[in-house]
């Protein structure tokens, strides 16, 4: 009888023994699976970036001849100060516009911020005149052609022209490319992520 009681006990011990040597391997493995399974399949937590962000952040240079669509000569000083909304186009047609009403709705739904955003539009197309009258105040960059050629081609990837992969840019106060976003990514996230950068910086 005695020996049935400490078998009883014995295998009891042995049950929670397994169980206290499984919960640590639970408590200790599961982190590290859970960052390769992230790593393998790319996986993003929401509250991150939507944009991929561009590493190394590159500083744009200007070319010394560009002009506004004014006429009025335009240098580096454009990039400094503000965070900048880019888009690329040679000729700005149905996706422009649309990228054109959706930067503006990010911009204005800035609300208190909106004096540290601008909106900016490189383009080849050299009437912009109905494009100025739908956005007085987006900055259009278009002269000469060979020279916004020059600028549009500091915006491209890897096989990839920027006039071509109707993206959005977002370049820093201190004038350095620093994030791009897919054609369909959602403006609302988009938006999310300028709030957030310009919460937490001090620049612009």
């Amino acid at each position: 009888m005695q020996n049935e009681v400490e078998n009883t006990q014995y295998l009891e011990r042995q049950r929670k023994g397994r169980w206290v040597l499984l919960s640590m391997l639970i408590f200790f493995v599961a982190p590290i699976v859970a960052v390769i399974a992230m790593y393998k399949f790319d996986w993003r937590p929401q509250g991150r970036s939507v944009g991929e962000l561009i590493t190394p952040a590159y500083l744009l240079q200007m070319p010394n001849l560009v002009k506004r669509s004014d006429g009025k000569q335009i240098g580096a000083e454009l990039w400094k100060d503000k965070w900048s909304m880019v888009y690329v186009a040679e000729q700005c047609e149905e996706k422009c516009l649309e990228k054109l009403r959706n930067m503006r709705q990010i911009h204005v739904s800035l609300y208190k911020e909106i004096p540290r955003m601008q909106r900016v539009l490189i383009t080849s197309q050299t009437d912009v005149a109905e494009l100025k009258q739908m956005h007085p105040e987006l900055i259009v960059l278009n002269q000469p052609v060979e020279v916004v050629e020059q600028l549009n081609a500091q915006f491209d990837e890897t096989g990839v022209q920027a006039s071509h992969a109707d993206k959005l840019y977002l370049v820093d106060p201190r004038g350095f490319l620093m994030m791009r976003y897919a054609s369909d990514t959602d403006p609302a996230l988009i938006r999310k992520d300028i709030v957030r950068l310009m919460k937490y910086s001090w620049a612009g």
